[in-house]
């Protein structure tokens, strides 16, 4: 982004300008989750990697924000997100 702005050429009298828009290249997934089983009462780590490093993720369950408690603990390092679920249970499914 910091190269956007306008640029000239001039010779002599004469001038030709452009404007230059560099747009932010989107962030994907590059590795993407998982479907895993896990036992009752075990602990279970969901994780993924994005092209972007520590981009904002933000981890959902049925459509709602997760936090770090004491049944997820949620991470970001470098391109991985984890989230790991303490003690998963049916309804975690």
């Amino acid at each position: 982004k910091s190269d956007s702005d306008t640029y000239t050429c001039d010779i002599g009298d004469a001038q030709s300008r452009a404007k230059l828009v560099v747009q932010e290249k989107p962030c994907i997934f590059t590795k993407e989750l998982v479907d895993t089983e896990v036992t009752e009462g075990e602990d279970v780590i969901l994780h993924c990697e994005t092209s972007e490093s520590d981009s904002p993720v933000k981890w959902c369950k049925d459509g709602k924000s997760l936090r770090n408690s004491s049944k997820y603990n949620i991470s970001r390092s470098g391109f991985e997100a984890k989230l790991v679920i303490h003690r998963a249970e049916e309804r975690d499914s």
